[in-house]
This record gives structure tokens, C-alpha cells and sequence, in this order.
């Protein structure tokens, strides 16, 4: 963009400009909570601010609430009526306390520092741990809040409290979501005006905690809007019944952990599986750095669906078998953890753990790429862009095999009988087309 202002301006035809959305911001509120506002009222010296030496200003344990249209700290005597700092005569305090918005746009930094009691925070501390890696709010945090917090984190940067400019590194504005409103069609964000929305002690008790929230971050992706539906809830609360059920199915036959030998033997079926876990590790992992835990939570499905698939029995399963089983179920239980943390706990005890997930810290699961690699490839196989057929390869097959494997192909050699092969063009791994005339 810079650079096309730039050339605008050489041209003739325009110029760079700055256009800044924060506008005039009126801080006082009339009301009793939030920051008192530290400036003194004096009829011989006008509005002294409070000495440094004698902030914080404290407000009152409690005030009388008229409705007649000022602060109820107006109604304080013993907080309104105070000393002027300059000429020490009588004076009064301003009775209006400073907007919500003047404390949450710096809060995240006295967080840091809470017990400081000689400045907001010490520079050292919020170098160590600000800017915020990730700020996730809605629309109307985007617009004001975050708006006002890039303008207070400026402000600090000019008085030297900080030295960056930008309080957020990366920000996720996140979907709302929506429920239609009743006798109508329409789908709005859930509020209590519009009438939409789901009591959230009505979902956890007919479906339970875990279940409810599984099903609000599967149904979407984060940033997008998301329609509320009990139907998937309750395809929520199958998927963990099935995983339940799963565990417990194993649970006696992975009590006993022993060793696999030094050069264990897998069956296809226990490979397929290995390789279905590792993969899911590395789509989970990644997913997170993302923030797509709707695809992390389909990829958890996927594995559940292979075990499903897994033909072996817990009674009569060799050791490797058991422990491509083991090695699924508890990535599959570790990874579903930060989505439902009860039931995960759970079935962590139901894989013969003790004293819980948080106790123990297992490790999360770290994917193995040669276990995740697949055994073979299926490689589409075009004539002059056209698909015609498919050949199987093993992963880190070469260009030449590629080649030579297309135009050993039945189906290809048909097509370029008595034709002329101008060239073949391969993708590694991914495709060959043979371009004829």
C-alpha cells in the first residue's frame, strides 16, 4: 500500500494520508463504581489536580443511590468536601468516576504487577511479558475497545513506561452466536432483549458441560457465525459416549504395559492405525497454533472412527496391537482435554492412570513423521489434462519412475498409440501429465 501511495504521489494523482478512527473521548460517568477522577474544585484556585503523593483516591464504602441525575458520590459529604493543595482552604472533589474503558485498556498490564504500590507496573515485567500474543473478542471489541487500548499503549510508550506501540500481536475477532428469534425467521446474535438465547444450566444438565461446549467449538469455525442447535449437541454427546466406550472396552487389557521388543512387528491394520494417530497429532498441533479447533475436533472424530475400524479383540489382541490401541486412546484423550476436560479426565483413569491429567502432565503428544508418512501414494495420471488413470507409488518416488510407471500405464499407452509425446510433465508425488499430438 505504501508503495502505491507512493507511486500516486509521483504520478500526480493522489498522496498517502492517515486517516484515525479514534475520536474525542469523553471519560466521565456518573456513577458510583470505577476510577474517581483525580481533580479538586477550589473557588480561589480553580481545578487543582490531587498531588501525586496522595493518589490513589479511594472512594467510600457505600453511597445513597437517588436517581436525581448526578453521581451518587455527590451525596457523600465526608468524600466530596476536602482541603485545596495549593492555598489549603476548602474545596471539593469531582464527583464523576472515569469510564470502564479506562481501566480494561491497560488492566492486562497491572495484571503483571498487581501489588505495586509506587507505580502501575514495574517496565522490567511488562517487557518480559507484553506485547499480548492474542486478543480474542467480538465486534464491538474490535471496534472501541481495542481501538482505545492501542491509544492508551502509545500514550505509556510516550511517558516511557513501555517501548513497543501495539499492545497485540495477533487478534481473532470471534463469531457470534445466533438462535432464531421466535415467530420469525431470522437468526440474531443471542440476547436477552431479542429473547434467543439458551440457558446455559439447561444445556449442561440435559447434556452435560463437556458435551456443550465440544459442540459449540465443533459446529464452526471461531471467527464465524455460529447457529445454535440441540441436534448438535447431542451428536456431541455420541462422539464422547463412542470414545467412553472405547476406553473402557481396552481398559483391562492395557492394564497390563509391558514391553515391546527392540524390533516389534505390526500388523497392516495396527500400521493403519499408527498412522491415523501420528497424523492427527500433527493436524491437531498445528490446528492449535491456528486456533481451528472445529478441525481439530473432526480429526479426533477421524481417529475414533479408525480405532472403530481397528479389528482386534481386547480379550485375545497381541502386544502390538495393544499398543497401537494404547497409543491412539490416550493421544485421543490427552488432545481432547483442553476441548472437554471433565469426561478426559476421566477416561485418563479409565486408561489406569492415577491422580488425574493436571497431576501427572503428561507430555502432549509429539507426532512421528515416518509414522505419519503414508505407505503408498495414489498418483493421478492426465493426458493433455485430462484425467485417464492412476498409479500407485511409494512416498519419495523419483520423477523418473513417475514417468516411466505413466507411460507403462495400459490406459495411457492406448491413448498415445501411433501419437506423438511432446512432453511429461511431473509433479513429485502429486500428478503426471503426458501432453500428446
Amino acid at each position: 500500500m505504501r508503495e502505491m501511495a507512493e507511486h500516486a504521489r509521483t504520478n500526480g494523482f493522489g498522496e498517502p494520508a492517515v486517516t484515525y478512527r479514534i475520536r474525542d473521548w469523553g471519560v466521565s460517568r456518573q456513577r458510583f463504581w470505577g476510577a474517581p477522577v483525580p481533580m479538586i474544585y477550589c473557588e480561589k484556585d480553580g481545578m487543582v489536580p490531587v498531588p501525586y503523593d496522595q493518589l490513589p483516591v479511594v472512594l467510600p464504602q457505600t453511597a445513597v443511590f437517588t436517581g436525581a441525575g448526578e453521581s451518587p458520590l455527590a451525596g457523600v459529604p465526608e468524600f466530596v468536601n476536602t482541603t485545596c493543595p495549593k492555598c489549603q482552604g476548602p474545596a471539593r472533589r469531582e464527583t464523576d468516576t472515569m469510564d470502564t474503558f479506562v481501566d480494561s485498556s491497560w488492566y492486562f498490564f497491572r495484571y503483571l504487577d498487581p501489588r505495586n504500590e509506587g507505580e502501575p507496573f514495574d517496565t522490567s515485567v511488562a517487557k518480559q511479558w507484553t506485547p499480548v500474543d492474542q486478543y480474542i473478542g467480538g465486534d464491538s471489541h474490535a471496534v472501541m475497545h481495542l481501538i482505545y487500548t492501542r491509544f492508551w499503549t502509545k500514550f505509556m510508550r510516550d511517558i516511557g513506561l513501555v517501548d513497543f506501540a501495539e499492545p497485540v500481536k495477533r487478534l481473532l475477532t470471534q463469531g457470534m452466536v445466533t438462535n432464531r428469534i421466535e415467530g420469525t425467521d431470522e437468526w440474531k446474535a443471542m440476547s436477552k432483549s431479542l429473547g434467543n438465547g439458551v440457558d446455559p444450566d439447561e444445556m449442561i444438565a440435559a447434556f452435560g458441560a463437556d458435551a456443550t461446549r465440544l459442540f459449540v467449538l465443533f459446529a464452526a469455525p471461531v471467527e464465524n457465525e455460529l447457529r445454535w442447535s440441540e441436534t448438535g449437541t447431542e451428536g456431541a454427546v455420541r462422539f464422547v459416549r463412542r470414545l467412553y466406550t472405547m476406553v473402557w472396552r481396552w481398559h483391562e487389557r492395557l492394564a497390563n504395559k509391558s514391553l515391546l521388543p527392540d524390533e516389534p512387528e505390526f500388523s497392516q491394520d495396527a500400521r493403519t492405525l499408527r498412522r491415523k494417530t501420528h497424523q492427527t497429532i500433527a493436524k491437531i498441533t498445528s490446528d492449535f497454533e491456528h486456533l481451528h479447533f472445529n478441525t481439530s475436533i473432526a480429526a479426533l472424530m477421524e481417529l475414533l472412527n479408525q480405532l472403530s475400524d481397528f479389528n482386534a479383540d481386547p480379550a485375545n489382541a497381541s502386544e502390538t496391537d495393544a499398543f497401537a490401541v494404547r497409543e491412539a486412546l490416550e493421544s485421543s484423550v490427552i488432545m481432547l482435554a483442553p476441548f472437554a476436560p471433565h469426561v478426559a479426565e476421566e477416561m485418563w483413569e479409565g486408561l489406569n492412570h492415577s491422580g488425574g491429567l493436571l497431576a501427572e502432565v503428561p507430555r502432549w503428544p509429539v507426532a512421528d513423521p515416518d509414522l505419519a508418512a503414508r505407505e503408498e501414494l495414489e498418483i493421478p495420471i492426465q493426458v493433455n489434462g485430462k484425467l485417464r488413470s492412476r498409479v500407485i507409488a511409494p512416498p519419495g518416488v523419483s520423477e523418473d519412475e513417475l514417468r516411466q510407471s505413466a507411460l507403462a500405464d495400459e490406459r495411457v499407452r492406448a491413448l498415445i498409440d501411433g501419437r506423438e509425446v511432446v512432453k511429461v510433465i511431473v509433479v513429485p508425488e502429486r500428478l503426471v501429465n503426458v501432453v500428446i499430438r
